[in-house]
Formats: C-alpha cells, sequence, structure tokens
C-alpha cells in the first residue's frame, strides 16, 4: 500500500525541471543578495557556489559581443538557422514593401536582430522549456517585430535591391562604443 493518499494524480514532470528550477532559484538568490545586502554567514558559502553555478549557465552570449573564433562559430549555426529555416518557411519574395539581402550575413544589425530571433526559437519551440504556446510567443514577440525592422524601407536592407548588395549605406562613422574590447593607444 502506498503513503499517498487516494485521488492524488500521478504527474508526468519532464526530466531536468526541478533541477533547470534550482538553478535559476540559485541564481536569483545571488542577485537578490548582491543587491540587498542580506547575504549572511551561513548562507555565504551558498552564495558563493550559487555564484559559481550561476557563471557556469549554459545561456550562448550574444553574438556581437563575442571575438573569433566562438563569433565565427555562431554566425555558421545561425546562417544555417537562417538559411535552413527562417528563408524557406517564412521569406516570401523580397519586394519594395518588403526587402530582404541575400547577403544578409554582412549587415551588423540584421546579424543582432536575427541572433535574438534564433536564440528565442531555440528556447520557444521546446515544449519542456515553454509548453505549447512557446511558439505562438515566438511568432508574436519575437519574429514578427524583427522581420518588419529588418524588411522596413528604413531597415538594413533598404538600399539592397535584386541584383545589388550595399552596406555602406549603414555603416556610421566609427564613434567611441562600450562595445569595444580593444585597448587605445
Amino acid at each position: 500500500m502506498s503513503d499517498e493518499p487516494d485521488g492524488v494524480p500521478e504527474l508526468d514532470v519532464p526530466v531536468g525541471m526541478f533541477e533547470d528550477i534550482q538553478a535559476q532559484l540559485a541564481r536569483l538568490t545571488v542577485v537578490v543578495a548582491a543587491h540587498t545586502g542580506e547575504a549572511s554567514a551561513e548562507g555565504e558559502a551558498e552564495t558563493e557556489d550559487a555564484a559559481a553555478e550561476a557563471e557556469e549557465a549554459p545561456f550562448p552570449p550574444f553574438i556581437l559581443l563575442l571575438d573569433s573564433p566562438q563569433y565565427d562559430e555562431e554566425l555558421r549555426a545561425l546562417i544555417e538557422w537562417v538559411e535552413g529555416v527562417l528563408v524557406p518557411g517564412y521569406l516570401g519574395e523580397p519586394s519594395a514593401d518588403a526587402k530582404w539581402c541575400h547577403l544578409w550575413f554582412e549587415h551588423n544589425v540584421a546579424i543582432a536582430r536575427l541572433h535574438a530571433v534564433w536564440l528565442a526559437w531555440q528556447e520557444l519551440t521546446d515544449p519542456a522549456t515553454c509548453g505549447y504556446t512557446g511558439p505562438s510567443v515566438w511568432h508574436r514577440d519575437h519574429l514578427d517585430p524583427a522581420l518588419r525592422e529588418l524588411r522596413s524601407s528604413s531597415g538594413p536592407f533598404a538600399g539592397c535591391t535584386k541584383g545589388e548588395h550595399q552596406i555602406a549605406h549603414r555603416l556610421p562613422s566609427l564613434v567611441p562604443s562600450a562595445w569595444s574590447h580593444g585597448d587605445e593607444t
């Protein structure tokens, strides 16, 4: 005879769900403790363990912050996804109102937006992480706004036409940036 009371339903919980929740809780605990200064002596070891775990989080960094060879590997994977999933499934024939550049990977703005859409797609098309509404959320919150921006008349492909590619029209002069990693001499 079971210790469970009668009428308790068996739950089908995805493997690893509780570990994911524990990791998220550990990261949040670190953030809260850091912002409130409430790290107690007994909780300090736990906080350090959680901080180490948070640093090892499996979340990929934003592509424009990567250096080679990680940038090249991430761009190669992004190109495979865009050319294998996005272009054939979501992009119709380019037009004056909906531009697309076949050399999109030479436009940094396009790389940044498409990488963000791809990261969201990876998360939101996995029922284990987002349930069954993930794809709808991905379309509404990520894909549609990104494509509107990319394909608009003022987007990064504005100067590109069928057969002619331009990137210089979108490149501003160099300005100091917080994103620069190099030492200034």
